[in-house]
C-alpha cells in the first residue's frame, strides 16, 4: 500500500490529481490511499510521518507548501515531496527541502504519473543498506544511504557520511564492487559517489552537499548516464 497525501486549496484541482491517482493505481496495479487536505496547515497539523508521497500545492492561503515541506522535513527525512505549482521558479526553492521534482498546473496525467512512478522508484532505492567499515581499534556501521562519497587518500579511505567523516583502510575497488549495486558511481579514481546525494553537475564537478568532486573526462558520459537513469528509476 502506498499512502499519497494531497495539500491543494483548489478543489477541482484536488479532485484532478485524486482522478490521476486512481488511475495510476489502475494501470500500474498498485495500491493506493490518498488522503486530501485543503491547506498547508491542516496537513502540518496531523503529521505523523504517515505519508510515502505528498503532493504539495505551493501557493495556499494559510500556510504555504514551501514551509510546510520545511515543517515536514524537521520530523520525516525520507518522505517523497512532489511540488504543484504554476510558476516553475517557484520550485527552484524545492532543494532546500529535498523535494524530488514538480508539476506544472494545468496538471496533465502523463506529468503526474512520470513522477508517481519516480517517486515509487526513489522509495524502492531508499530501502536501507548498512556495510561494515573497519575502522581503528574496530569496525563501524553505516547505512550506505547516508554515505555522501567515499575518497581516497593515498594509502587510507575516508567515508563523508551525513554523521561526519570516518577514516578506514581498504582499496577502492573492493568498495565499488560493493557500493555500485547500491547506486554509487566511481567518478574517477579518488572519488566513489553517492548518487542519491549528487545535486548536479557543473564544470566538470559532480555538486553533492555544497562539495565540488572531479568528474574524470573518460567518464563523464557514463556519470551523466548513471545520473540521469538513477534520477529516472534505478528498476522499474
Amino acid at each position: 500500500m502506498i499512502r499519497i497525501a494531497i495539500a491543494e486549496d483548489e478543489p477541482s484541482y484536488a479532485k484532478q490529481l485524486q482522478g490521476y491517482i486512481q488511475d495510476f493505481s489502475r494501470e500500474s496495479g498498485l495500491a493506493v490511499e490518498v488522503t486530501s487536505y485543503s491547506d498547508g496547515d491542516e496537513l502540518v497539523e496531523s503529521y505523523k510521518a504517515q505519508f510515502d508521497i505528498i503532493l504539495l500545492d505551493v501557493e495556499m492561503p494559510f500556510l504555504d507548501g514551501m514551509t510546510a515541506a520545511e515543517l515536514i522535513r524537521r520530523q520525516d527525512p525520507e518522505v517523497v515531496i512532489i511540488f504543484i505549482t504554476n510558476m516553475a521558479q517557484y520550485a527552484i526553492r524545492g532543494y532546500a527541502v529535498d523535494a524530488m521534482d514538480y508539476v506544472l498546473k494545468p496538471v496533465s496525467y502523463f506529468a503526474l504519473s512520470q513522477r508517481l512512478s519516480r517517486a515509487i522508484r526513489r522509495m524502492k532505492t531508499r530501502q536501507r543498506h548498512f556495510i561494515t567499515v573497519p575502522i581503528k581499534g574496530g569496525a563501524l556501521k553505516l547505512d550506505a544511504g547516508e554515505l555522501y562519497y567515499l575518497e581516497s587518500q593515498g594509502h587510507r579511505l575516508v567515508f563523508h557520511t551525513a554523521g561526519g567523516d570516518h577514516v578506514s583502510a581498504g582499496s577502492m575497488g573492493e568498495w565499488e564492487e560493493k557500493l555500485v549495486p547500491l547506486g554509487f558511481f566511481r567518478s574517477n579514481k579518488g572519488y566513489l559517489l553517492n548518487l542519491e546525494h549528487v545535486d548536479g553537475f557543473q564544470d566538470g564537478c559532480a555538486l553533492v552537499k555544497g562539495e565540488r568532486l572531479v568528474v574524470s573526462r573518460p567518464r563523464k558520459n557514463a556519470f551523466l548516464e548513471a545520473l540521469a537513469g538513477y534520477a529516472g528509476g534505478v528498476s522499474k
